[in-house]
């Protein structure tokens, strides 16, 4: 039977398709880092900038655990194929801020904050959702399992902490702008998570060598769910509410987290 939690253990199973895998994570984790630390830095919001490089600590611990993961398999990390380069396309997709902004020196606006907010609460949205699925898949695997439901629970906090900020900017009066920033971001965060599903799902068909069936039902799963997304799913992306957990990013993060779990 074709399954999520069968799909991800053939993956782990075979070390070039779980490098590839690792690396791609690592990545873009590593990428939302250096983003988070780039917007601390040109924030002049007090209350905010400590929450945004709690986000960005976060990220960067997230990358050193899947690099540490394939430290333990003895694995190198590959480059990212650009194709599945999740960051840079929603870069392309105008999703975001622009690298181009976040490496001046001139301090953010308002309203750049609130595209910076949108975009993370949507990106935080998917990203929570698949790390609930690989929590599932390998929540009892001995190599991966307290590092997959650690994460999971950072981007818990992560989407928390984007919902009580957004919803901070609104009660100022910046409702408006906040809806157009956050259907934006979701528009191009479900064409780009379509592409990146594909152009990876079509990488692992070759280092699987999948059957022609099975590529074309993994396929199909992924063109399903962009319909959906566009279809309804985006909803989910773009409606603001309260967190039961409240200042979620309001601690610093403890140092060296990932060592109690690796």
């Amino acid at each position: 039977m074709l399954s999520t939690r069968s799909l991800f253990d053939e993956i782990y199973r075979n070390d070039q398709a779980y490098q590839l895998f690792c690396s791609i994570a690592a990545g873009g984790e590593d990428q939302g880092g250096w983003e988070n630390e780039r917007i601390t830095a040109l924030t002049r919001d007090e209350v905010l900038a400590p929450k945004v490089a709690r986000h960005g600590a976060d990220e960067r611990k997230h990358g050193r655990i899947f690099s540490q993961l394939l430290h333990k398999r003895g694995l190198p990390k590959v480059p990212v194929p650009d194709d599945a380069d999740y960051c840079m396309l929603l870069e392309r997709q105008g999703v975001g801020l622009a690298h181009e902004r976040l490496n001046s020196d001139v301090p953010l606006t308002e309203r750049e904050i609130i595209v910076y907010l949108a975009h993370s609460r949507v990106t935080e949205q998917r990203a929570a959702e698949q790390m609930r699925q690989l929590v599932k898949a390998y929540g009892d695997n001995p190599d991966l399992g307290r590092a997959m439901r650690m994460i999971s629970a950072d981007e818990d906090d992560h989407l928390a902490y984007c919902h009580e900020e957004l919803l901070r900017l609104r009660a100022a009066g910046h409702g408006p702008y906040i809806r157009h920033a956050l259907e934006t971001s979701a528009r191009g965060e479900i064409r780009t998570h379509r592409d990146v599903g594909l152009a990876v799902t079509s990488r692992m068909a070759r280092i699987l060598r999948w059957p022609r069936w099975q590529l074309t039902v993994v396929t199909l799963g992924v063109q399903a769910l962009y319909l959906y997304d566009r279809t309804f799913g985006w909803r989910r992306m773009v409606t603001l509410r309260m967190p039961e957990h409240r200042n979620a990013l309001g601690t610093p993060a403890p140092p060296h987290a990932e060592r109690e779990v690796l």
